[in-house]
């Protein structure tokens, strides 16, 4: 697991799914700090419902954003 900066936003990109309906392949999530579900092989996400939940994080590549789209992307998903 990548260690990430305390008080930045995480985001990842699905890179698989079990259910469609929950996650889109290749679409970008918000990532919410969790550091149990880490030690287990867990992230927690905002899923297509808009609910956090636990996926396994090999579902996941996570990406850096400069700061102004970090914002963007923000702004879109509240």
């Amino acid at each position: 697991m990548v260690k990430r900066k305390k008080g930045t936003s995480q985001f990842a990109i699905c890179i698989n799914t079990d259910d469609s309906d929950l996650l889109t392949l290749h679409k970008i999530y918000r990532i919410l700090s969790d550091e149990s579900a880490a030690r287990s092989g867990y992230i927690r996400v905002i899923d297509n419902e808009g609910e956090d939940y636990l996926y396994p994080s090999e579902y996941f590549i996570f990406v850096d954003f400069p700061p102004a789209i970090e914002h963007a992307l923000l702004q879109t998903s509240s």
